[in-house]
């Protein structure tokens, strides 16, 4: 078993949503390809690092199945435009959180993101095992 610092996962969760809705804000900065999946794979690497927050002692491969099952969820629910639900997407938080559209692209940033996150995490305590 696993067991996160808490703290240090809420900084880090911290760190990420700042640089996703910088990378929004600098949009015009950044080269295209990496604009366009940048804010995605920092949605599901802040996903991982939510479920590892809120599952400290869970095993990496469960936190990461549970966050791409949450990503995968999100992403769906784009499929699905009822009136109240897109009134819901037209404010700041409900676009940040459900999204607009459906785009497969969407599907393997949030992987990647996720993907990053274990690796990191999977660095970190073999690193920790050795010291």
């Amino acid at each position: 078993m696993y067991n996160r610092n808490r703290v240090w996962y809420a900084v880090m969760l911290i760190i990420v949503v700042v640089l996703g809705l910088g990378s929004r804000k600098m949009a015009d900065v950044i080269h295209d390809v990496l604009d366009t999946y940048l804010g995605d794979a920092l949605w599901g690497l802040m996903i991982f690092i939510g479920v590892g927050f809120l599952f400290k002692e869970t095993q990496t491969k469960f936190v990461a199945l549970i966050g791409l099952v949450f990503c995968y969820s999100i992403e769906s629910t784009q499929l699905y435009h009822a009136a109240w639900l897109d009134a819901i997407r037209q404010t700041t938080l409900g676009g940040l959180v459900l999204g607009y559209g459906f785009l497969w692209s969407d599907l393997v940033a949030y992987t990647l993101g996720i993907g990053t996150g274990v690796v990191i995490e999977l660095l970190y305590t073999r690193g920790k095992r050795a010291a």
